[in-house]
């Protein structure tokens, strides 16, 4: 079902906009392919890339809370942007050789920094919770550097990077969608090579390691796999939030499995689905798209307090 919604829903992204495709004449099969059609494909990368690293880190951490930006990985991003954005024309780079780097390559340098940095420490110190702890914090570092720059950015700058924050699948071109593409589905693929070593954490490290399992070398695979998902869909599409959070929590209702062999699958397509009716949403209330941030915020936290109303239980 969640397959066939996912089906549906895509044909309905390319089918509704501000503008109904009957009044476009001539250009409707311009507008669909040249914008509405790699935007719904984003959708569904963006989707299923942030439902897939979320069910990862809320097994690895063992916390129905844990989601994919919880390492500060998106911090890491936002701050790499905000430096391109605000800090370039600070000290009177706005040209040159920071503009050939682009705000995607400053997003994965950003992000990049704050991954290698919780590597090194989680090389050092073997509580999950700890690394967890950490990479919040490195976030929240992260997050005061980019009100400095706020603080001292001016207008054009500032405006820039807060439309930035807020999300967006539309501001992907076709030549940045030939290497999102790929990028997310190796992701992909890597989260599903890992099913086996994620269930076998489910009964905590020590079941693991006697099944023979290296828990730090999943640790770390987890790690590079959700930076890749992650990082990068930060990068091409602004920080999106809530919706790696929720989707794995919805997956397990719907399933009622614990199982990454269902899980991940189901996770993916349901964040396929849920970001393309997001998407739907936001191109349909109004003469302009709203942010999808503000969209995913809608469906993601009514799912994050009912985990926390239910006393934050596993449901797994």
């Amino acid at each position: 079902m969640a397959g066939l919604a996912v089906v549906v829903l895509f044909v309905l992204d390319l089918l509704v906009g501000s503008v109904r495709l009957s009044e476009l004449g001539d250009a409707a099969g311009f507008i669909v392919s040249r914008f509405r059609l790699p935007k719904a494909v984003v959708a569904v990368l963006a989707g299923a890339g942030l439902g897939a690293s979320g069910l990862q880190m809320q097994t690895l951490f063992r916390n129905p809370l844990a989601g994919p930006y919880v390492l500060g990985i998106s911090s890491g991003a936002s701050l790499g942007v905000a430096l391109f954005l605000l800090g370039a024309p600070l000290v009177g780079a706005a040209g040159g050789w920071l503009h050939s780097v682009g705000i995607v390559g400053a997003a994965w340098i950003g992000a990049g920094a704050i991954f290698l940095v919780v590597m090194v420490v989680s090389q050092r110190i073997r509580d999950i919770l700890a690394v967890l702890i950490i990479g919040m914090m490195l976030g929240s570092v992260a997050g005061a550097l980019v009100e400095v720059l706020q603080y001292f950015s001016g207008e054009g700058a500032l405006k820039s990077f807060v439309i930035w924050t807020m999300g967006s699948l539309g501001g992907v071109t076709l030549p940045e969608l030939a290497l999102l593409g790929p990028v997310v589905a190796v992701g992909l693929a890597g989260s599903l090579a890992l099913v086996k070593p994620l269930d076998a954490l489910l009964l905590g490290e020590t079941y693991a390691r006697t099944m023979g399992i290296h828990v730090g070398t999943v640790r770390v695979l987890v790690f590079v796999n959700t930076t890749l998902l992650a990082g990068t869909l930060t990068a091409f599409c602004g920080p999106i939030g809530f919706l790696g959070l929720a989707v794995p929590h919805v997956a397990r209702m719907i399933t009622r499995e614990a199982t990454h062999r269902v899980l991940m699958p189901a996770s993916m397509i349901l964040g396929a689905a849920v970001m393309l009716a997001c998407d739907v949403v936001s191109s349909t209330v109004g003469s302009t798209p709203l942010p999808i941030n503000t969209i995913t915020a809608l469906v993601g936290i009514p799912v994050i307090i009912l985990v926390v109303v239910r006393g934050g239980r596993r449901a797994w």
